[in-house]
């Protein structure tokens, strides 16, 4: 029984080459207490007329102008309409019958949002909130796999456009600051894959690092604290840290 209706979350610019598998993959759901949304910046590479082949399947379009991924996230979180917001970029697929998994664990548990297990650069799973504040690798995927109740989301906040890697802001504050209730799928419970050559792969790693810096003293860590994690990330990766500052 579809008990929960499901806000899918589309934003794209410019993503003609993977954009309609995206779509496709929400729209052969079985699930269908579904709302979804397309938040385009003005795609000016035909990823709009696309889009618009499933425009009679889809709850929401908008294509303007935007500051960017987080901002557009934004829009569509003030938009959405359903008890559980989702997020899915137009890199990514959502895997068969993913919705109504996340269905059966908001029905069966008490928790505020869920992360499922995501294929990326390897299969992502499980849920560490324990891990939060030394490392940001406690959890799965943003895009794919994360899910939340929509009233939870608006009472934590909206993203932070002024930070590259906004949603783990968001996560800080919500585990940390609002200790709101989540937990993982299982392992085999793999929601979908996540593509290559999204926002977050574009970053120069050391914008990256430094990113992540002012997100933890923004969050109020202790400063020494959090250049201590720094210092230990780059002797971790020196080689990747090096070729981030030929690259800057």
């Amino acid at each position: 029984m579809e008990k929960n209706k499901i806000s899918i979350i589309t934003v794209v610019k410019n993503s003609s080459k993977t954009i309609e598998k995206t779509i496709q993959s929400v729209l052969s759901q079985k699930y269908k207490n579904l709302e979804y949304l397309i938040i385009d910046g003005k795609s000016t590479d035909g990823t709009l007329d696309i889009i618009n082949r499933y425009k009679e399947n889809i709850s929401f379009i908008e294509s303007q102008n935007d500051n960017g991924i987080w901002d557009a996230m934004n829009k569509g979180i003030s938009l959405a309409k359903g008890d559980i917001i989702g997020f899915l970029n137009a890199d990514d697929t959502y895997n068969e019958n993913t919705l109504q998994t996340v269905d059966n664990y908001f029905n069966k548990n008490k928790i505020d949002f869920l992360f499922g297990s995501v294929e990326k650069y390897k299969l992502m799973h499980g849920y560490k909130p324990w891990k939060i504040k030394w490392s940001f690798g406690f959890y799965t995927s943003h895009s794919v796999g994360f899910f939340i109740k929509t009233n939870k989301h608006k009472e934590v906040g909206f993203y932070n456009t002024n930070f590259l890697s906004a949603d783990l802001d968001f996560f800080y504050r919500m585990i940390v600051e609002y200790k709101l209730k989540g937990t993982s799928s299982s392992k085999k419970e793999i929601f979908g894959r996540f593509g290559k050559g999204g926002f977050s792969s574009k970053i120069n790693y050391i914008d990256h690092l430094r990113d992540l810096n002012h997100i933890r003293i923004h969050n109020k860590q202790n400063k020494y604290f959090v250049y201590f994690i720094y210092f230990l990330k780059i002797l971790k990766k020196p080689i990747k840290f090096l070729n981030a500052i030929k690259k800057n």
